[in-house]
């Protein structure tokens, strides 16, 4: 049941972080911090170096593909799903740095989550 729930939280965290980063990184949404309305501009909000961009996204793109490689791979989830904890609770700092609403940061704040558990089962 573990290894069920996991592969799913895996998917849902691969699949958002690929769709996020690949598919809608020019897209304005709710999400983004600030008045961003995408995520070049989200990263500018924050007050990031224009270099953060592509360490972060470049990041996540990776670890969206390792956990979805996880599913049948099981050494990459763990220090995948490590590295998006730490990443998401980054963008949940930064959403609290801007002061933006907490509308804007729960995708972050479940991505954290999911993540978490992720490394929690993967762990057992």
């Amino acid at each position: 049941m573990q290894n069920m729930i996991g592969s799913i939280l895996q998917v849902i965290v691969g699949v958002g972080l690929l769709n996020v980063w690949l598919l809608r990184r020019e897209s304005a949404t709710a999400y983004r911090g600030g008045a961003a309305k995408n995520l070049k501009e989200e990263f500018a909000t924050y007050g990031l170096p224009a270099p953060m961009f592509y360490i972060v996204g470049g990041l996540k793109i990776i670890c969206g593909v390792l956990l979805l490689v996880g599913l049948g791979y099981r050494p990459v989830v763990l220090p995948a799903a490590a590295v998006v904890v730490v990443l998401m609770l980054g963008a949940v700092a930064m959403h609290l740095k801007v002061g933006d609403a907490v509308s804007k940061y729960v995708p972050a704040a479940l991505m954290l989550a999911m993540s978490g558990a992720i490394c929690v089962i993967s762990s057992l």
